[in-house]
């Protein structure tokens, strides 16, 4: 395994980090597995891929409204959070990307770890648009995420609902 990117790796190097890391994920998720196994092999695969990430992990949709802290690498993470708020909370109830290149211009942000400066949430979807969890990456440096790192964890977030699409947590 290449060393770990970071986030002033060139984008076409990044892409080429991104790509080898979903390989790798594909191989170890390849066969029967369950969704929670799942979510812990793609949180420690991609929190050792880069160097920037410094909270990954996900937070499952246990309701039309709230979130619970799943499976992650990193520092503690909020036990809970609501639809209505904050980054995880507002991918989880538009069902689109959140990309923050500095949350402090975030509304309602929620600062689980102070330290957190930059972030990215993107919401796994089933192929019938069932929410499965939001995948959060928070970084300590600003502006540590852009479109190569939204694109890639988007296709990750699109397998990931294709291939979980009959997961009931609820």
């Amino acid at each position: 395994m290449s060393s770990p990117a970071s986030s002033t790796t060139p984008a076409a190097d990044k892409a080429e980090h991104y790509d080898d890391a979903r390989r790798r994920i594909g191989a170890l998720l390849d066969g029967p597995t369950d969704w929670m196994s799942a979510m812990a092999t793609v949180a420690c695969e991609l929190h050792h891929s880069f160097d920037h990430y410094d909270w990954t992990g996900f937070y499952r949709a246990v309701s039309d409204e709230e979130l619970l802290v799943g499976p992650y690498q990193g520092p503690h993470g909020c036990l809970h959070i609501d639809f209505d708020r904050g980054v995880c909370g507002a991918a989880a109830r538009t069902r689109e990307t959140q990309l923050w290149p500095d949350v402090s211009e975030a509304p309602d942000h929620i600062a689980c770890q102070s330290s957190t400066r930059s972030e990215v949430v993107v919401p796994v979807l089933t192929p019938s648009d069932d929410l499965l969890a939001v995948l959060d990456v928070d970084s300590d440096t600003l502006g540590a995420f852009d479109t190569t790192d939204r694109e890639h964890l988007e296709a990750l977030c699109r397998d990931l609902g294709e291939q979980f699409a009959d997961t009931a947590l609820r």
